[in-house]
């Protein structure tokens, strides 16, 4: 039987595009957190939530062994640089696009093509805040 802590995640309003946002309220290992906590945390509500992960913007949220999601801090930080890049005003495919580029770029070290680091140089202090403050954007052009 799985338990998951049910109790109310609350953080303060913050400014998305300025900072990374407060720690994680639950440290890793014991970062189980329902839908319904990840709503009060995030603002976004509930659909919203299902929805992203319907279009492929959560891809690999885990499941309870009855279904349920269960989200962790990395979901939490997926979802900031996400709601980030929409506030940039970016529509749901360019989103999706460039949160699985920084998602790979910050798990290993690729080389973007001219054409995907133009459409991420613009925004990216803008959308990775402190977490990705150790990455730097470059191409094959400019290597070369």
């Amino acid at each position: 039987m799985t338990v998951v802590d049910s109790t109310p995640v609350k953080s303060p309003p913050v400014d998305a595009c300025v900072s990374a946002g407060p720690a994680h309220p639950r440290p890793d290992g014991q970062d189980r957190y329902t839908i319904s906590e990840v709503a009060a945390y995030t603002g976004l509500s509930a659909p919203t939530l299902r929805w992203y992960e319907q279009i492929g913007l959560m891809p690999d949220v885990e499941r309870s062994h009855t279904g349920q999601r269960v989200f962790g801090n990395r979901d939490l930080d997926r979802l900031a640089f996400v709601s980030r890049l929409r506030l940039t005003g970016m529509p749901i495919p360019g989103t999706r696009k460039r949160s699985r580029l920084l998602e790979s770029a910050a798990a290993t070290r690729i080389t973007l093509s001219a054409e995907e680091l133009a459409l991420l140089e613009p925004i990216a202090g803008q959308v990775a805040g402190d977490r990705y403050s150790d990455m730097s954007l470059t191409s094959a052009a400019r290597e070369s």
